[in-house]
């Protein structure tokens, strides 16, 4: 079993839940007492937001290859950035490290290939939704990614941001996301993307009309597959 080395903290509740899936999956592919062979790197997310509102992607990315360096040194043999809108500076991560960086965005089109989708609403941080780095990279294995309307990405990125990252959830909110969620399938979008780390302690794949891929949990499934390859 190689050791997965885990760029976590952002925030901590879905790295959290990073740690738990992955070990369930190992456990579920070896049986018995076995767990995955991890480290985690946990950053303060407060500095990460911070560079984020600034528009600093160099210094926190700079932050993130730190992270990943240590990582290394402490023996990981994979990598992987719990966070989706931090792959925005994937590549120097994956630049800066001698070991394999497992991306994200690309366990998460291979499975909506998978399912033979080729158009897909995505609800995330406002920066993932705006900026061009996932629709790109998803483009790229021949997915088509929609976002919601501005006033909807508003309030997607603001119940990540305001409550889901510091472990609060609302009814209300989920309410938001399953309407967000009902206009995008009405816009003709044949599955949803959760594409923040934090969207699955709001809601589940229940609360979506058509089908739902989990970013966090289909990454934690990729790194167990490599970790055990």
């Amino acid at each position: 079993m190689r050791t997965i080395g885990l760029i976590g903290g952002m925030s901590w509740e879905s790295s959290a839940e990073y740690y738990r899936l992955l070990n369930q999956e190992v456990r579920a592919r070896l049986g018995g007492q076995h767990n995955a062979e991890s480290l985690m790197f946990t950053v303060d997310f407060a500095e990460i937001e911070a560079l984020q509102r600034a528009g600093d992607w160099s210094a926190a990315g700079e932050r993130l290859v730190a992270a990943a360096l240590a990582l290394e040194r402490g023996g990981a043999e994979l990598i992987a950035l719990c966070t989706n809108t931090m792959h925005l500076v994937a590549d120097r991560i994956e630049e800066a490290v001698a070991v394999p960086f497992v991306h994200l965005v690309d366990a998460t089109a291979d499975r909506v290939k998978a399912a033979g989708l080729d158009r897909v609403g995505l609800l995330a941080t406002r920066f993932t939704m705006e900026m061009g780095f996932y629709r790109e990279r998803m483009a790229a294995h021949g997915v088509e990614v929609v976002v919601p309307p501005e006033a909807d990405r508003e309030t997607v990125h603001d119940v990540i941001y305001g409550e889901l990252t510091v472990g609060v959830v609302r009814e209300e909110s989920r309410a938001a996301y399953r309407r967000v969620m009902t206009g995008l399938a009405e816009r003709g979008c044949e599955g949803i993307i959760y594409g923040c780390t934090e969207i699955t302690l709001l809601v589940n794949a229940s609360d979506s009309p058509v089908p739902v891929f989990d970013s966090t949990r289909l990454h934690a499934e990729r790194l167990a597959e490599l970790a055990l390859a």
